[in-house]
């Protein structure tokens, strides 16, 4: 039997980075391995060239380096090496049945987490490992909600198959997509999606979350000539200043009628020196959008602007998406069966079908739910309560442990259940 928090403890301590969770997915592939599922990873659960906002290539190896120093299973760890940290689980039950697939992150964020007494963490021994990195999503109670999961039903007392979804790169929306299109939620029938906290108490679940937004993540490189800024700056091409121009004018983008948008350039960097001319710069940018289409134009106008941005000043420029999602809209009759299915267990006092619409940011499940209900089958996106010691992607981020054990339930009921 599986210590829950133990676990969660143990992958909170080692936290990694999307597409550098070498450590987390080898134990979880060596985990389910030893329950008797049938394990895809690697190459076989991802498509390469889908990936979205990749490390670099020395970030990625400094990190397998770093998971082999701290006891990743070099023989399955060296099928991740590069980037290609899925983990997709099956197991069949006793007898014929839907296939009914569970979603969980693995990531970690860009955080140094608090070292204050009050902050659990530090105060109990489980403070990050890995300094300028943290668990401050509860994607380390998600995988180790989903490994338990593995351990309950392992006996196979259920009807149809199991699929338990690992997907790296939450964070920015960059993993999900590229398992799809590797065609790891193809005959998939029923497909639950989940998240601890996002200011639901403890004690309530939502079965189906509305407000998440389509986004785009673009990465824009700018490329100009370098010169002396004194002696001959007529000879140079400014890379800052065309991606400077770039900036002033997304932000000008008018507001839409159709729906509500986001936009933010949240990274601009370039340059050498305050005498020379700067050759390159970076930007980084999102766009968001209540409607799919809506979010579409907006991107189209911002590659416009840095398109042109770029030739008045006789640059060169360069878009990359990095990241994307989009609505997601649940199945109210799955939502309905894990509010059911949550009044037989006692630590849930209060279970509500539809979470209210306010924006929750963007979530890449996105893409898994669609591809589900392309194929016919159905799929939600819950949300599970717990007290937070500070918001998201905070520092002082923690959630409340006792929650782990009532969701493994729910989420056990939910795969043993046919209707």
């Amino acid at each position: 039997m599986i210590d829950l928090i133990q676990l969660r403890r143990e992958l909170h301590r080692y936290p990694e980075l999307g597409f550098t969770e070498f450590r987390t997915a080898a134990m979880v592939v060596k985990m389910l391995t030893g329950m008797g599922y049938r394990v895809i990873y690697g190459k076989d659960a991802i498509e390469g060239s889908a990936r979205r906002g990749l490390p670099r290539p020395e970030v990625l190896e400094e990190a397998y380096q770093r998971a082999l120093r701290e006891g990743a299973d070099p023989e399955i760890v060296q099928k991740m090496r590069g980037g290609y940290t899925a983990v997709v689980a099956e197991l069949e039950g006793m007898e014929a049945g839907p296939t009914t697939a569970f979603r969980f992150d693995m990531d970690a964020l860009p955080i140094t987490e608090s070292a204050l007494d009050k902050h659990t963490p530090q105060a109990t021994g489980f403070r990050s490992e890995h300094e300028g990195i943290m668990h401050a999503c509860a994607h380390d109670g998600h995988t180790a909600m989903g490994l338990a999961l593995a351990d309950r039903l392992k006996d196979r007392q259920f009807a149809g198959k199991v699929r338990l979804l690992f997907q790296p790169a939450e964070e920015g929306v960059r993993g999900a997509y590229a398992m799809v299109e590797k065609g790891m939620l193809d005959q998939v029938d029923r497909l639950f999606c989940l998240h601890l906290g996002v200011g639901v108490p403890s004690g309530h679940i939502r079965g189906a979350a509305a407000g998440f937004l389509a986004t785009t993540k673009l990465e824009a490189r700018f490329t100009g000539i370098s010169a002396h800024a004194g002696a001959s700056p007529e000879e140079g091409r400014n890379a800052l200043l065309g991606a400077s121009t770039a900036l002033l004018n997304i932000h000008a983008l008018p507001r839409f009628s159709s729906a509500d948008t986001r936009i933010n350039v949240g990274v601009l960097e370039g340059g050498t020196g305050a005498n020379i001319i700067a050759e390159h710069a970076r930007m980084i940018i999102e766009t968001r959008s209540a409607d799919e289409a809506t979010n579409r134009e907006l991107e189209r106008r911002v590659r416009m602007i840095i398109e042109h941005s770029a030739r008045m000043h006789e640059l060169q420029a360069e878009v990359e998406v990095i990241g994307g999602a989009i609505p997601i809209r649940c199945d109210l009759e799955l939502a309905a069966l894990a509010v059911r299915e949550a009044g037989h267990i006692p630590e849930f006092t209060c279970a509500e079908v539809v979470q209210d619409s306010a924006a929750l940011g963007s979530e890449d499940a996105s893409y898994m739910i669609r591809r589900v209900q392309e194929q016919g089958g159905l799929a939600t996106y819950m949300i599970i309560g717990t007290q937070l010691s500070a918001p998201h992607h905070h520092p002082g981020f923690d959630i409340d442990e006792a929650v782990l054990e009532p969701a493994v339930n729910l989420l056990e009921r939910l795969a043993r259940t046919m209707q």
